[in-house]
């Protein structure tokens, strides 16, 4: 091995807002028209020059290309049809017109990440939408999706405290969960969804919001665990993508702890804990093992010190392209920083080989493409000894705490 294969489990793409037009089913597209006359884009940086990475094909392959980056998972950018913003983070609809909206919006931008993968089929696995305010709908687009071919697979909204809709531990979804294993799609959870919505836009709540949002997107994980999904479904795989890497030993730990004490017969806390949480097969940590992989974006050296924790072979590196706190222009220098001195097998695991096996990329049709693009494994073992001084991402920050 010469070069590393990469591939980023964090990637970023949606069409501009009028290309999403032609997508839409035929019945939306007048509604559509008045929509998008109206419409003020909040995310500044997709009205920039720039915003075209999100669905410039041409641009997109080069600027990974300069990255070393072979491969790419892709989740949501820019904003669906009847969408108020991303999809993301977007606060829950208000009625059942504005749910059938959003449907027609999400299945548009499934058509169309389709289309944008089939471009480079190769090197792109696209990761489609569903809505949870209509299950029946939920489950019918998990099989859809499955059948656009984006072998990403389903992204998992979460659900916020208090809304109006069942928590992700209800059995409520059983059927939502039978149909990804039905289906053998991968559940992806993305960080910045399921916290409460910020109240005073960019002020000291939006504060609070970004300190809080990667806890809210963990407890998807104990969800799964605890409602007994992950022991009913043994071949679902479940991925937590861009909320962190550091945070999982201890809370492994604390989940087993707590499993413990839930199953221990006659114990206080067992009468509490509900025969579901109290009965299950596996530890909460044989559970991740078996079952769930971290998408660690731009991942930092003190989460890498933590990877035998994690697990390597649960890792997969991502470079959350195009977002500004990702690696951008200086992912090999962010390589360098975080995996120097790393064994180059685990290397090459956490970089790709681990997203190849999840999401089903071909290495061998990569091959040619690595040979050309890929970061050498003497690059990646050069430290790193200075810092660059002009760039944005999170990964070059002093960082003294250990969960993010």
């Amino acid at each position: 091995m010469d070069r590393y294969t990469i591939i980023s489990a964090d990637c970023h793409a949606g069409a501009d807002l009028l290309d999403y037009r032609e997508y839409l089913d035929p019945g939306f597209r007048d509604e559509f028209d008045g929509w998008a006359k109206t419409y003020v884009n909040p995310f500044g940086d997709l009205t920039e020059p720039d915003a075209e990475r999100s669905w410039n094909s041409e641009r997109r392959n080069a600027d990974l290309d300069a990255e070393g980056v072979a491969g790419e998972i892709i989740y949501p950018n820019t904003v669906p049809p009847f969408f108020p913003s991303g999809s993301l983070a977007a606060p829950p609809p208000e009625n059942v017109r504005e749910v059938e909206l959003r449907w027609a919006g999400l299945r548009a931008h499934n058509r169309w990440l389709s289309d944008f993968c089939s471009r480079a089929p190769e090197r792109r696995a696209g990761v489609g939408q569903i809505l949870l305010e209509d299950l029946d709908e939920a489950v019918a687009e998990v099989a859809r999706i499955a059948e656009l071919g984006l072998r990403g697979g389903v992204l998992l909204p979460g659900v916020a405290p208090g809304a109006a809709i069942p928590q992700l531990y209800a059995e409520h979804w059983a059927p939502l969960w039978a149909a990804c294993a039905e289906a053998g799609v991968v559940v992806n959870h993305h960080g910045g969804t399921a916290g409460p919505t910020p109240t005073d836009g960019w002020g000291s709540s939006f504060a609070v919001w970004v300190y809080e949002t990667h806890w809210y997107a963990h407890r998807a994980l104990w969800h799964l665990i605890f409602s007994g999904a992950l022991d009913r479904h043994p071949d679902l795989t479940v991925v937590f993508t861009e909320q962190g890497a550091g945070w999982i030993p201890a809370t492994l730990d604390s989940l087993d702890v707590a499993a413990a004490r839930y199953a221990r017969p006659g114990s206080a806390i067992s009468r509490f804990a509900g025969p579901t949480a109290g009965s299950l097969s596996l530890q909460p940590s044989q559970y991740w093992s078996r079952q769930c992989y971290v998408g660690a974006s731009f991942m930092r050296p003190v989460e890498c010190a933590e990877r035998h924790a994690i697990g390597v072979e649960k890792i997969m590196w991502g470079s959350d392209y195009p977002h500004y706190e990702g690696t951008g222009r200086y992912t090999r220098e962010a390589l360098r920083h975080t995996f120097a001195g790393v064994p180059p097998a685990e290397v090459a695991a956490m970089l790709g080989g681990n997203a190849a096996a999840v999401y089903g990329f071909n290495l061998a049709a990569l091959a040619p493409l690595t040979e050309r693009i890929g970061p050498t494994v003497a690059e990646v073992a050069e430290p790193l000894v200075d810092l660059p001084a002009d760039a944005s991402s999170t990964v070059f920050e002093p960082d003294p705490i250990r969960t993010w």
